[in-house]
């Protein structure tokens, strides 16, 4: 199966966040730039009213469901029936692409999808590529975030 490509269209079902607060997004600021001061756009209503966003927004690495007590289930695939014979997991990378700012007020929700899964035997042995996407819109259906990532799975 070297270099073999399996795409799986099916995305989860939308899961939404609690809707976010100005406190949600000034702790996450806090704790992220600690111990340093955060930009005044995340933390002061005053500043951030004269900047073009008109209030504060969120950094770009803030998570609305990290709060969350439970994760959606991964979509079925053929592709993942493969797995058990592949214990082994590295990260093989993400790229995330960013939209729409997140502010206070947004309900953030989150699917994702199996996106592709490639074979190839590398010096680990035959290797898994799997690729996801997760995508992340507002409550207007804007795109806030995309994130495509890729996982190997390996035997050896």
């Amino acid at each position: 199966m070297t270099g073999k490509m399996t795409d799986s269209p099916q995305w989860t079902k939308l899961t939404p966040s609690p809707p976010v607060t100005a406190t949600d997004i000034r702790r996450w600021a806090i704790a992220t730039y600690w111990p340093e001061r955060p930009p005044a756009l995340y933390v002061d209503e005053e500043y951030a009213a004269t900047t073009r966003w008109a209030g504060i927004i969120a950094p770009r690495d803030f998570n609305p469901f990290a709060w969350l007590l439970t994760t959606p289930p991964a979509p079925d695939g053929a592709a993942r029936s493969d797995f058990p014979r592949h214990p082994h997991v590295m990260n093989g990378g993400q790229a995330d692409r960013y939209g729409a700012p997140i502010r206070p007020g947004d309900v953030i929700s989150t699917r994702s999808r199996l996106a592709g899964v490639r074979s190839r035997v590398t010096r680990l042995g035959d290797t898994r590529f799997v690729s996801t996407e997760e995508e992340w819109v507002n409550q207007g259906h804007e795109l806030v975030r995309l994130r495509t990532g890729t996982l190997l799975r390996y035997a050896s």
